[in-house]
């Protein structure tokens, strides 16, 4: 039986990385590096850990506040002088969204 530590075992930043950019729509495939992504990711997991999210001895499930999320990652780009714009964060929170339902990470709010 697979579990969710065997999922966050799976999670492969490099690959997530390649994943978005696939995910991208083309008009944007110019706009957003790789470096713009890892930088959101980066942001991510010190949102998560900030926040109480990665405990590495419990694999229970947590409710992420989305826009909470997505104002910590605008304020940090900001204050790091990072060139982004929040279409292009939401593009790549959703591309990271959809990486992770992909391994089995995230699901959707309603499903049991």
């Amino acid at each position: 039986m697979k579990t969710q530590e065997d999922d966050l075992l799976v999670y492969d930043e490099d690959d997530a990385v390649k994943f978005i950019v696939n995910f991208l729509p083309e008009a944007f495939k110019g706009k957003i590096d790789d470096s713009k992504i890892e930088y959101v990711l980066d942001v991510v997991y010190e949102f998560y850990e900030e926040n109480g999210l990665i405990d590495e001895d419990s694999a229970e499930e947590a409710s992420i506040d989305e826009e909470e999320m997505f104002k910590f990652i605008l304020k940090c780009s900001k204050k790091d002088k990072m060139s982004i714009s929040e279409e292009e964060i939401e593009l790549i929170l959703e591309g990271e969204y959809q990486y992770g339902k992909s391994l089995g990470i995230y699901k959707e709010e309603d499903e049991d």
